[in-house]
């Protein structure tokens, strides 16, 4: 069988005008970092042909106007810049600190999260509240971050029948990842609990609290406090 190191990195085109770069097919921190420095070259490059970059897990979906560079021209631009990526240096990570109320008001999925991993309430609270999470990219919703690196404990498989409407902040596991709800919006993750920080701010010169390559850790509070955070940050957030 032939490795991972010989069929990756691979370029593909998605569309007449859009290139997928792929770096493995596992969720991996190595495969992060590669996607990282390839977000970040091509953001300091800002070459007028390129739309949008779209980072995932382990690839990289890059639009880009075919009208202003050729399919087969953009696709060796991409390869040789991918061929500089280790050069690319990367920021120590920021860490934050995300509060969050566990209430079962707040996790209605709690319960069942904890009875499918065989473990109690308070035991699936500590293994969420435990370790550090990286911010492998953002998606679905503005500043919704895919936190991955899951404990196996907590693992646990979307609802069928995803929820018309889930709460901004609610905090919710889907599959070996959780993530954060920033805006009111449907979802199909399991639900249990809620943070009062507000992860998106359109008005903000930077409307995301959280990029890619930061580091989630999330820190248990009793629902005084959830109402006492949701006051101070209604008069005011981040910057």
């Amino acid at each position: 069988m032939l490795s991972e190191k010989l069929w990756y990195p691979r370029l593909q085109l998605a569309s007449d005008c859009s290139l997928l770069v792929t770096f493995g097919d596992a969720i991996s921190r190595q495969h992060h970092l590669d996607v990282l420095r390839l977000f970040l070259l091509l953001r300091s490059e800002a070459r007028p042909a390129i739309r949008n970059i779209h980072p995932a897990y382990s690839s990289l979906l890059i639009s880009f106007d075919s009208l202003v560079v050729g399919t087969a021209a953009f696709e060796t631009y991409v390869h040789d810049l991918i061929g500089r990526i280790d050069s690319v240096a990367i920021s120590p990570s920021r860490t934050v600190e995300i509060p969050v109320c566990y209430d079962k008001e707040f996790g209605p999925d709690l319960e069942f999260v904890a009875a499918h991993n065989d473990i109690r309430v308070d035991e699936a609270i500590h293994y969420h509240t435990s370790i550090d999470f990286l911010v492998y990219f953002l998606g679905f919703s503005p500043g919704f971050p895919y936190l991955g690196d899951l404990p196996k404990q907590l693992v646990t498989p979307r609802l069928s029948t995803p929820r018309v409407k889930v709460p901004a902040g609610s905090v919710a596991i889907g599959g070996s990842q959780t993530g954060i709800y920033p805006v009111d919006s449907p979802g199909g993750w399991r639900i249990i609990g809620r943070t009062p920080t507000r992860l998106f701010q359109s008005g903000n010169a930077s409307p995301t609290l959280l990029q890619m390559g930061d580091v989630v850790r999330f820190k248990l509070i009793t629902r005084k406090q959830f109402e006492q955070m949701v006051e101070k940050e209604q008069m005011g957030g981040w910057g």
